[in-house]
C-alpha cells in the first residue's frame, strides 16, 4: 500500500518549496492463517525479520508476538539492499492503520508519531540516525519491544521501516515541488494476554443507483456502499455477504461471503462497497450486509437499507409528454368554440310589443 506524506509549508509562497513524499511499500496478505515467508521489498531493498542463525532466508513473513504487561521481547529484524551499490536508510518504527477507503493495511509514514506499539519498539543503538547497507548486503537490527504497565490486553499492529534517503524525483502539485522517497515497512502483531473481545459492526449502507433515460434498454446499474468498524481488541478478517430482496421476497442480489484479503486492525472504520451492474430498474428492494469471521464464528453484525427502484428519466419524460397532451387538448378545445357575439355595434333585440287586449 502506498501513502503520501505532505510536504511542510504554505501553498501561497512566491518560491517553490521542497517537500517530501514518502511511498509506503506494505504487503497485503492476512495475518491470521500461516502462509510462505515473503519479505516485505520494493525490488531494490527488503525488510523482514531475521533469519534463524545461518539460513539465508526467513521462516517468518512477519513479527508475531506476546508478552504481558511489563514485560520485554527481543528480536531482529534485517534489511537487505539488492541493488548495485551502497544504500543509506533511516529505520524507524511506527504504527499500523487500515486506509479509511478500502481498508488496506498501512504503516504510519516517518512524520507521524506512534501511539501504540510502535512507541514500544527500542531499535538497536546504531539505528539512531541512519544506517548503510552495501551493495548486495544485509544488516540485522536487533529490537526490544517493552511492555507498558498499563498497556491494553488484545492486538497491536504496527511494522518496523527502512526509509531510503536518496530522492528519487519530483513531482510538481500546484506552487509546490515534491521530492518522492521510498519506503518498505515489515508487519509486527504484538498480542498481550488478557480478556479478548472479538467486535464488528456494519454501518452506513447506502445505494447509489444509474438507471438508462429509457429502462429495460440497457442495465441499470447501481453500487452498495458500507462501512466496517472493528469494536472489539483483536485483529478481524471480515467476510461480507450482500443479498437484496425485491417485491414478494424475490431474490435480486446475492453475493456469498467470500475471500477479501482484508485485515481490520482494532478501532479501525474502513469504508468498502459493492458494484451490482444489473439493479433492478423498478422495484422496493431491501439491501442487507452481512459481516463475520471465520475465526470467530459466533461474530456477526448485520446493516440494510430499503430503497425504490423506479425509472425515473422515463417516468419524467411520460409526465412531460402527458402535460403537454393534456395543454394541447385544452387550447384545441378553446379554438373550438364560439364566443359569443357582444360588439358594440350590435344592440339587443327588443322585447316583443303586448298584444292589446279588449
Amino acid at each position: 500500500m502506498t501513502g503520501p506524506s505532505g510536504p511542510s509549508g504554505r501553498r501561497g509562497t512566491s518560491r517553490p518549496l521542497l517537500g517530501l513524499l514518502v511511498l509506503l511499500t506494505a504487503l497485503l496478505l492476512p495475518a491470521a492463517r500461516p502462509h510462505p515467508a515473503a519479505a516485505a521489498d520494493n525490488g531494490t531493498w527488503g525488510v523482514f525479520p531475521t533469519p534463524p542463525a545461518g539460513a539465508a532466508v526467513s521462516d517468518r513473513a512477519y513479527f508475531f508476538h506476546q508478552g504481558a504487561a511489563g514485560t520485554a521481547v527481543s528480536d531482529s529484524v534485517t534489511l537487505v539492499n539488492t541493488s548495485d551499490r551502497e544504500r543509506t536508510f533511516r529505520v524507524f518504527a511506527t504504527d499500523a492503520v487500515n486506509t479509511p477507503v478500502g481498508g488496506a493495511f498501512a504503516l504510519l509514514p516517518v512524520d507521524r508519531t506512534p501511539q501504540d506499539v510502535g512507541a514500544w519498539i527500542a531499535l538497536a543503538p546504531q539505528a539512531a540516525s541512519t544506517v548503510t547497507v552495501p551493495a548486495r548486503g544485509r544488516l540485522d537490527l536487533p529490537f526490544t519491544v517493552r511492555v507498558p504497565q498499563d498497556a491494553a490486553p488484545g492486538d497491536h499492529v504496527g511494522g518496523i521501516v527502512a526509509l531510503g534517503t536518496e530522492v528519487e524525483g519530483i513531482q510538481q502539485d500546484g506552487k509546490v515541488q515534491v521530492g518522492v522517497k521510498r519506503q518498505v515497512g515489515a508487519r509486527l502483531y504484538f498480542r498481550v494476554p488478557g480478556p479478548l473481545a472479538p467486535g464488528l459492526s456494519v454501518e452506513d449502507v447506502r445505494v447509489r443507483r444509474s438507471a438508462p433515460l429509457l429502462p429495460w434498454v440497457r442495465e441499470a446499474r447501481a453500487t452498495v456502499s458500507y462501512a466496517l468498524v472493528n469494536r472489539g481488541n483483536v485483529v478481524i478478517e471480515p467476510r461480507v455477504a450482500v443479498r437484496a430482496e425485491g417485491l414478494f421476497g424475490r431474490t435480486v442480489l446475492d453475493r456469498p461471503a467470500g475471500e477479501q484479503r482484508l485485515v481490520l486492525l482494532p478501532g479501525q472504520r474502513i469504508e468498502l462497497t459493492e458494484p451490482w451492474p444489473d439493479a433492478p430498474q423498478s422495484d422496493r428492494v431491501t439491501v442487507r450486509v452481512r459481516a463475520g469471521a471465520a475465526a470467530y464464528p459466533d461474530l456477526v453484525a448485520e446493516s440494510s437499507v430499503r430503497f425504490t427502484a423506479v425509472p425515473w428519466p422515463a417516468s419524467a419524460l411520460l409526465l412531460l409528454l402527458a402535460a403537454a397532451a393534456v395543454t394541447a387538448r385544452t387550447l384545441h378545445r378553446r379554438r373550438g368554440t364560439p364566443a359569443p357575439d357582444t360588439g358594440p355595434d350590435r344592440a339587443p333585440a327588443p322585447d316583443p310589443a303586448p298584444t292589446p287586449t279588449r
